[in-house]
This record gives C-alpha cells, structure tokens and sequence, in this order.
C-alpha cells in the first residue's frame, strides 16, 4: 500500500519548525506560536457548524490574525518611515552627500534617541522572532535581520558613547523600513492566498426560516437546526444547511461549491448543498446534515487537512533555508574578518557583514511552497477538486497512467439508445417516436431508456391505445391506429421472425441490447441501447492522452461492451469481466509493468482499487465529499476534472520549482556583491539596498504564487 494520510499532530503548515515566513511575523503577542494549531483552525473541529459559532469562529480568528499582522506591519513601517526622515537629516554622511552642515548641541544624542524608537519599536518583530527561533533552535530568516540591525544599532550607540568610528543610524532606519515594507506586502500576499477558503466559510448564512407545525415561520440560527427541521428558503437566498427539497421548484446556483458553472433545477426528492444560492423560486428543504457532516465543513476540512500535510517539496525548502542561514551567518563573518585583515577600518567590514547577512535571509525560500500550496489548494476546492492528500496531489505531477472504472464514471450508469436501424417505409425518427410511444407506459430500465431518449431529443408522445405488457418480452398496444409491438430477440424467436441485417448483428457484437419494433407481425426497425458514453468523457480522454499519459478502463461488463467503449472512446487498453475484489490487482498489474498510475473510481466498490493506485481519485461524489479511499474527491461527475486535477498538479510543481530558484539562486549574484567583491569597480551595496534586493525577491515569489490563480487549463465546464 502506498501512503499515509497524516495526522495535524504531525504536520502543522509550512512544515519546517522554523517556517520563515509565518513564524518570521512574529509580531507583538501575535506569533504563530500562540495559534498552534495551523492557520485554518483547530483541526479535529471542521468550521461548518452553522452560523457564527462554527463556520466562520475559527477562519475567523485566523482570518482576523492575519488581517491584525497586515495592520501592524503597516502601523510600524509608516511610523518607522517617518522617524526616518529626521534621522536621516541629522545623519553627517547624508549631509556630506547633500552638501550641506546641519549641527547643533545635543543633535547626535537626538539622532540616537529616534534610531532608537526605530530600533526597538520597528524592529520588535524582528527581535521576537529572533527569540522564538533561538528557543527552537532552528536559526532562520528572523535571526539574520535581528543580528544584522542589533550589531549596526550597538556598534553605533557605542559610537555615540566615546567609541571611535562611524554610526550607521540611517542604515539601520532604512533597512528596518524596507524590511517591514516587505513583510507588510508578503503578508496581503499570505492573506490573499487564503481568501477563497474564506469565501467558502462566509457562504453559509447566519440564521435560516423554520417552518413550525402550524405553517408559521421563526427565525433561528442556523447552528441550532437539526436533522428533520424544514425551512423556507426565498428567492436570493443562501441554502442554510444540506438537506432534500419537499416543496417548490427553483434553479440553485452551486458554483462556488461544486465548479459547476450553470443552475441546476432543483425540485422535490432533490439534494440541495448549505451555501447554495437559491435562484427564482422559493424552496422547502428538509434538514439531513448539520455542522461537521454538512458538505461545505468536510470540504473546508479537507482543505485544511491538505494544507497541514508536510509537501517534499516545503521539505527541501526548509532544509535549504536552514543551510542558508548558516552560510550567511558563516560568509557575514568571514567577510568582517577579510576585510579587517585587508586594511579597512571596522565600521567599513562592519557595513559589509551587516549588507551580507540581510541580503541571504531565506525569506522567498520560507514563502516559496506554502504560498503556491495555499494558492494551489484553495483554487482546486473553489472548483469542486479537493485535495485530501498534498503528497498524493504532488505525486500527480508524475503519473504515467489513468484507470477509469466504466459504469458512472466513463458512462453515465444508465440505458439509452446508442443506434436506430429503419427496415421499412419509417424513418430513423420515427422508428424511435412510435416505440417511445409504447415504451412511456412501462417502468423497465430498456422502456425509460427509449422514452428518456425520445425526450431529449424533443419528439412527441403519439396517442396510444390497448397497451398490453407482454411479461418477460415486451410491449404492444395501438399508436395512432395502428397495432405496434417493442419485443426482444426472444420473442421473434418464439415466432419464428427472421432478420437477416448486418447492422443488426454487428450491434449486437458489440454486446449492445437491441429490441424489435413490429407493424403487425412485420419487423420495421430495430433499437440498439447501451450504457451511454458521457459526452465529456471523449474530450477527457484525448486531454489526458495530450498529456502524455496512457488512458486505461475496468469494467466487469462483458469484453464485447468493454471493446465498443474502449473504440468509442480510442483508450489505450482495457480490462473486462472483473469483479469488484478483483479490481485492485489489476491495479497491481498495471504497476508491476512499471507505470505510476491514478485510479478514478466513484469510491464505493472500487475502494480497494483506489488505494492500490499511486493516486486515488474519487469522481462524482457530490455531497458525500468524505471517500476516505481516495487522495483526491472530484465533486462532479466530469471525467475532464481528471485531466483539470492533474494539470494543477503539474502547474503548481512548476510554480514551486519556479520560486525554489529564484529564492535561492539570486543569492549566488548577491552574496558576492553585499561581501564587496566589486569594489575595486566602485560596486557597493549598502545594508538598504541589500534590504531592497531580499525584499524585492520576496515580492517576486509572492507575485509568482499569485498567478496560479490565471490556471485555466483542463477545466470543462
């Protein structure tokens, strides 16, 4: 068997202990240290309960701690900027570069008292998080700034104090400013990741209509429903909880839930899913699931989960992070030592080390991977694709080969007609016309399929009269007038009917049934039905094959229906008359011929099948979303969200692969440069600038993440 699904005990987001980015905000008494338990919530508790206490209480703790970070960093960084101003006006190497002498008595101690507020206030975070890092023992990003302002701003205060050399006051505002700058926008970028999940905690409304006994309406909130409840939902509004419609007739639109673009008609019998919006017609609906078991808290849960699972990828991301904040503090070091040993005096190698070690901070490598998994996996539950595996979705990436179990998954799971072969003065259309006729009347699977048809393709029910069943053969009666009968092969072999046609019988190869439709005792057209092929199940199939990927079924239909799919469809291989048990070692042989493979089943019996697979993808399970089975529940039954999950897959590797470069590989150029190796060629980088660059790397990666959002491809709708 090939994987766990971990518990959050094991893995809280972002992996790594250190995580750069999340524990880098370690702003007053807002650390992730004092939320535990990942950004989304307590786990174990799904949002979802209904109203306020449950579906918004946790994301909204979260959602109002990253909110209350954006609004700190903001308040410092302005207020930091302003200070910044006299600091440097009062700064002497300002001075010199304008050209001009501002001094008076008391201007240094000033110019220190403000660097100082810039110091402890501005760079609080920074100094905190340094802490939280030490205390892990897990130096990081937060321990490369705080060492970086904290030797500028006590080198420089022993200056002030009789020390002989230079201050670095306007160094330090400045790169206090840039930085918590660039932790200002990284966290928009991290609050922004995670507003589609917000969107789906705010779509279940706060109170709901019950309808009492006595026909009346009370207003309660919706965490106080419970199974067997019915409430009124009005034109406009949102579904409260999951339940069954028992009165009315009304289009919902569930297209924040499921992906599926276009209202579905929804009437009595019919689910409808919490956090629906209700279209022209008021509705009744009777309560079946409430809080956790509702669709909308397993789907927010399972997008936590995926969240909380620890990717390879993070994992090289916080190793790199680690190793790089060692070589920065090491380089920082020797670069001091280098420069003192060459000639230059202390505050010049001071600059140097300070410039290196701010320009090496790992933070884009901390934001890399959990801004595009946030990204990732946020995208993927707007449009009804739910990780509950980020290891399995990552593996995707990698699959050689897709199983398509047949019956509801490649086909639709129902009869319908398939061909139509006129034998006398009848058209194809009226062949089909005058058999639906008969057929209506009767609730066989064959008789539904012929009149379903019929329906859909808009022909009318002729008049009939003197409709008789004929038991185990058929149908009879008169259509307008005339004596018709719908019968099956046995029935002409009763008889002694013949029908010699080619057609007829290259259908019935195919392990199609095929019903006769008499005038009399005169054969005038024969009906092929077969399990219909869903439509979008052609255009899966060939995106698939364009990706490279060999397209494979399991059915444990007969080899001849097996064959007609397989043809219809152009697969690459299939497999025919397997049981249900049987199904998983099929898997098994697939794999043993070397090919990483999904398994796309409808998760019941193909449950075995779906964890023997590399990846196990559940499709069509509409609001039963928990198929503990499966690494990835597609809600609709669209075989193209197959192709649609796995091209996200490939999409986010490469915005991860795409962010693990950039982070680390511009600190090939920067290193040198912040270490002064152009000197001599009057390229300097003060410790500012350094600032600048790490912070513009870090935008970059947050941009980079961002555009996931534009994904497109593989999506039907």
């Amino acid at each position: 068997m090939k994987h766990e699904h971990h518990s959050h005990e094991e893995h809280t987001h972002g992996g790594h202990e250190g995580h750069p980015p999340h524990e880098a905000h370690a702003d007053h008494e807002h650390a992730h240290e004092e939320h535990p338990r990942d950004q989304h919530g307590e786990h174990g508790h799904p949002p979802g309960h209904g109203g306020k206490e449950g579906a918004s209480h946790d994301h909204g703790d979260h959602h109002s701690h990253h909110a209350h970070m954006v609004k700190d960093f903001r308040k410092r960084f302005w207020i930091s900027l302003v200070l910044t101003i006299p600091i440097l006006a009062l700064s002497p190497m300002i001075q010199r570069l304008l050209g001009i002498t501002f001094r008076f008595p008391g201007d240094i101690w000033l110019l220190w008292g403000l660097s100082s507020v810039v110091f402890f206030y501005g760079g609080w975070p920074f100094l905190k998080g340094f802490i939280q890092e030490m205390v892990k023992k897990q130096p990081g990003m937060m321990t490369l700034i705080a060492l970086a302002i904290s030797v500028a701003y006590v080198y420089s205060s022993l200056v002030v104090f009789g020390l002989t050399g230079k201050v670095f006051f306007w160094e330090l505002a400045t790169l206090i400013d840039v930085m918590l700058l660039g932790h200002w926008i990284e966290m928009k970028s991290v609050l922004g990741a995670s507003r589609a999940l917000e969107e789906l905690v705010r779509l279940l409304p706060a109170e709901a209509h019950v309808v009492l006994p006595d026909g009346s309406i009370r207003e309660v909130p919706v965490s106080e429903l419970k199974p067997g409840d019915r409430v009124l939902v009005r034109p406009g509004e949102k579904v409260p909880v999951d339940g069954i419609v028992v009165d009315g007739h009304s289009s919902v639109n569930e297209a924040m839930l499921t992906g599926e673009s276009k209202p579905v008609e929804k009437g009595p019998g019919d689910e409808v899913i919490g956090g629906a919006i209700n279209g022209e017609g008021a509705l009744t609906i009777e309560v079946k699931k409430t809080g956790k078991d509702t669709y909308l808290a397993q789907v927010i849960d399972l997008v936590q989960k995926a969240q909380e699972t620890r990717s390879k990828t993070q994992d090289l991301a916080n190793r790199a992070a680690f190793w790089l904040t060692l070589i920065a503090i090491g380089i920082g070091s020797l670069t001091l030592v280098v420069w003192l040993v060459l000639g230059k005096d202390f505050s010049f190698a001071l600059e140097r080390t300070v410039t290196v070690m701010v320009i090496t901070c790992p933070h884009a490598l901390g934001l890399a991977v959990p801004l595009v998994v946030a990204v990732s996996t946020a995208l993927s539950a707007r449009n009804g694709l739910l990780i509950r595996d980020r290891t399995a979705f990552e593996r995707a990436k990698d699959l050689q080969g897709v199983i398509f179990d047949k019956t509801g998954t490649l086909t639709e799971g129902r009869f319908g007609v398939s061909d139509i072969v006129a034998l006398s003065d009848l058209s194809d259309e009226e062949v089909l016309q005058v058999a639906a006729s008969l057929e209506r009347s009767s609730e066989h699977p064959i008789a539904r399929g012929i009149a379903d048809t019929a329906e859909s393709r808009g022909l009318e029910f002729l008049p009939l009269d003197d409709f008789k069943a004929i038991p185990g053969k058929g149908v009879e009666g008169k259509v307008r007038g005339t004596f018709y009968r719908v019968v099956s092969p046995g029935y002409l072999r009763e008889k002694g009917i013949q029908v010699e046609n080619e057609e007829i019988q290259r259908l019935a190869a195919q392990g199609k049934t095929v019903v006769y439709l008499l005038r009399d005792q005169e054969v005038v057209g024969a009906i092929a039905l077969a399990d219909q092929i869903r439509p979008e199940s052609r255009e899966a199939v060939k995106r698939l094959k364009g990706m490279g990927l060999q397209v494979m079924m399991l059915t444990g239909d007969s080899k001849a229906v097996a064959a007609w799919v397989a043809e219809e469809l152009g697969l690459d291989a299939y497999f025919a008359e397997v049981l249900p048990h049987e199904k998983a070692e099929k898997v098994q042989e697939v794999q043993k011929q070397g090919l990483t493979v999904a398994m796309v089943g409808d998760g019941v019996n193909d449950a075995p099948a779906l964890v023997q697979a590399d990846v196990g993808i559940a499709i069509g399970a509409g609001t039963d979303v928990a198929v503990e089975a499966a690494d990835i529940v597609l809600v609709r039954n669209d075989p193209r969200d197959v192709a649609a999950i796995l091209g996200l897959s490939r999409a986010t590797y490469r915005k991860m692969q795409e962010n693990l470069l950039w982070a680390t590989g511009y600190n090939v150029v920067a290193i040198p440069l912040a270490a002064g190796v152009l000197y001599k060629l009057g390229i300097l980088l003060s410790p500012a600038m350094g600032a600048l660059f790490m912070s513009l790397s870090t935008v970059i990666v947050a941009l980079n993440a961002q555009r996931l959002w534009k994904y497109k491809e593989g999506r039907g709708k």
